[in-house]
């Protein structure tokens, strides 16, 4: 059976296209609010703290700790049939805000909550997805 690329968002997405084209040159972009300071995560047209348009994309350096995770045992979607087991994550990045996404490179039994993480690029065609490893 031939290998599928993982789905993709689908263009033009107004709110998250600039996170996308980021991961092109394998940046790892979060906003936050001019107004506020908070950090908005995932990204969109507002802050989530006090609804300001006012938005500025910062770069993460792609470093954080496991909050929790799931070992995925069962997937029947053809892409991710052929990853099982695989992680899922729950990762609280350095900047400070907590996005969803997969520990790789290693045995899924030894992802531990608090683990550190770095990001790592998995490139699909015209963008990259960030999966993070054992720092």
């Amino acid at each position: 059976m031939a290998r599928m690329d993982r789905p993709i968002p689908k263009f033009p997405e107004p709110d998250t296209e600039p996170f996308w084209d980021a991961t092109k040159d394998h940046e790892l972009k979060y906003q936050v609010c001019d107004d506020c300071g908070g950090i908005v995560w995932h990204p969109r047209r507002h802050c989530t703290h006090c609804t300001s348009l006012n938005l500025s994309w910062k770069t993460s350096k792609g470093e954080g700790t496991v909050y929790t995770y799931s070992i995925v045992r069962q997937n029947y979607h053809p892409a991710f049939r052929e990853r099982i087991p695989y992680v899922i994550a729950w990762i609280d990045l350095d900047e400070g805000f907590r996005m969803l996404s997969n520990v790789v490179d290693v045995d899924p039994e030894s992802v531990s909550v608090g683990q550190r993480v770095r990001v790592r690029w998995n490139d699909q065609e015209g963008l990259s997805l960030p999966e993070f490893t054992p720092a």
